[in-house]
Formats: C-alpha cells, structure tokens, sequence
C-alpha cells in the first residue's frame, strides 16, 4: 500500500478568498506548486480532501467544483505533478439548499473521505500524512496517529476548543514549503516550522 499526503485546498494549495470556485479566482500560495512536485518526487501520492460547504449554501453548482479541479489536476500536470485523487464533502447541517442539507461524515472533521480515498487509491493511512490550515483538517492524526502539519500563524487555534486535541505527531509549519522541506527531510535554510501543537 501507498503512502500519500493529504491535503486540504483552500488555504493550504491556494489563496483562501472564500468559497473559490472559478479559475480565474484561483491563485496558488507563494511555493505551494513546487511542494507539491517535491513530495511527489519523494514518493508520496497526492490527494486533495476539501470542504466545499459553498454548494450547499446556494454560492456555486457541484459542476463547479469538478470543472476547477479538472483544471487543477491539468495546470499541475503540466509542471509534471500528479494529483492522485480529489475529494470534496458539498454538504453542511443548515445548508440552503435542500438536498446538501446533511449532516454527513465527510465534511471534515469528519473522515470518510479519508477512508474513501485510502480503499479507493490504495493508501496506508498510517504512513499518510496530513496538511491543512485548520485543525479540523487533521482530525485523521487524532484518530490513527499518522503524522500532520498545521499551518499557518495561528489562526487555526479557533478551532481547537471544540474539536479533540491534536496528538504530539501534528507539527506546525508556516506554509506548505516548509512541511514539505520538512517530510522529505530536507533543510529548509532557518526552520520555518514552530513546534509540536500543544
């Protein structure tokens, strides 16, 4: 089985400018392509696992949602970077349309993305690892261990409080290059990374 990085989209790979789902409001963070080609090189498969709550609240159409991602798998693909597999939760438990209106187990925190994509792609979860800007992104480690980075300044202690605790694996990491630096074990010049989550 295969070893993979999971990674959550908006914040994490691009720009969060809220509810992202045309091309051209697409920006990729500073250094996010080039993370993604060097964790590919070191062998891990790369899986998107995102939240797309703007389906549910009427903002844009799943058609949407598939459309960019078929972009993005093709921008990177072109780079040489392969993105093994793309999953997105559309739902949320007051959503205004109808039938997303479901209080279901893959929007994350929830896992059953993570598990989908490990049967379906042939992933070993405990050697996966991870990434996303908020804690809820990594609800995986908490559950089975396997290693995380939370990025960012900060901002994700909001979440803390009312999800479990994450476990000493979860590092923290400014941004994508520096987790990446970081799992291929590479030097990232001055360690761009804090400390375990406490």
């Amino acid at each position: 089985m295969d070893k993979a990085i999971f990674l959550d989209r908006d914040g994490t790979i691009n720009v969060d400018k809220g509810y992202v789902h045309k091309i051209a409001d697409f920006e990729f963070l500073p250094g996010a392509k080039e993370a993604l080609s060097l964790l590919s090189r070191a062998g891990y498969r790369l899986v998107i696992v995102t939240n797309q709550s703007g389906v549910a609240r009427g903002c844009y159409g799943e058609d949407d949602v598939l459309a960019l991602h078929d972009w993005l798998r093709e921008t990177l693909a072109r780079d040489g970077t392969e993105i093994d597999g793309i999953y997105y939760c559309p739902h949320h438990p007051q959503a205004r349309v109808e039938a997303y209106r479901v209080k279901c187990g893959c929007r994350k925190p929830g896992l059953d993305l993570f598990y989908r994509a490990a049967s379906e792609l042939g992933l070993d979860l405990d050697r996966s690892i991870a990434v996303g800007d908020k804690a809820r992104d990594l609800q995986i480690c908490a559950r089975i261990g396997c290693r995380g980075y939370l990025l960012g300044d900060g901002e994700a202690e909001t979440s803390l409080s009312v999800l479990p605790a994450l476990p000493a694996s979860v590092r923290r990491a400014v941004d994508l290059p520096a987790a990446a630096e970081d799992i291929v074990g590479t030097i990232y010049g001055m360690t761009q990374f804090a400390a375990e989550v406490e």
